[in-house]
């Protein structure tokens, strides 16, 4: 099953049009983070994780779920059958328990101003969401996550298909406006994130 065992009990909002919640994932023994926006005619979800009924209701109706990988399938088939919400996935991803309703590629605009930004490396179907309206956020899926303290660090090697690809996605992100960092393991930046990617590629020298 792509879905984790345990419900997020919390969410916490963002900036006016943004949600995140999370969960201990034990599918892989880490914090796995998911994301919703507002849209002009609904909630979006990114990478949806399973939430608690209420805290669900009052984020509105779901009328889309993007996901950026098929690794990230998570709760999305079954808020599509709840909500009959529309699925969007990667053109050319691999096999998913359930086909997606859409497929963008890079560059596509989707629900909730989400521009697909291509970042392969954890796969060659792999994407990052850059939202087109004040404040910018960036929603990055398995390229980067934040350790025990806090800082930030690249999502382990040995888990992604292509690492020096990944190290050139995240590059790529200095090239981007935006003002908060999503990330799908670990809390967001919400700081100066343009700031703190810079001194990670310092610090490591990548």
């Amino acid at each position: 099953m792509s879905e984790p065992g345990a419900n997020a009990n919390s969410i916490q909002q963002l900036a006016p049009t943004v949600w995140r919640w999370h969960v201990l994932d034990d599918r892989i023994d880490y914090e796995s983070d998911a994301y919703a926006v507002r849209g002009e005619d609904g909630v979006i979800m990114i990478d949806p994780l399973p939430l608690r009924p209420k805290l669900l209701r009052d984020l509105g109706r779901v009328e889309a779920i993007c996901l950026t990988a098929a690794c990230h399938q998570r709760s999305a088939w079954r808020y599509r059958r709840e909500f009959g919400a529309v699925v969007y996935a990667p053109k050319g991803c691999r096999d998913m328990e359930e086909e997606a309703d859409q497929s963008y590629a890079a560059g596509d605009l989707l629900p909730g101003r989400l521009r697909a930004i291509h970042t392969p490396g954890p796969e060659a179907a792999h994407y990052a969401f850059l939202q087109e309206q004040e404040p910018k956020v960036l929603f990055s899926a398995d390229l980067m996550m934040r350790d025990g303290d806090g800082a930030l660090e690249f999502v382990p090697p040995g888990l992604h298909d292509d690492p020096e690809a990944t190290r050139a996605s995240v590059r790529g992100f200095l090239g981007l406006d935006f003002s908060i960092l999503c990330l799908s393991h670990g809390p967001p930046v919400t700081s100066d994130a343009h700031g703190a990617l810079r001194a990670f590629f310092e610090e490591t020298g990548c």
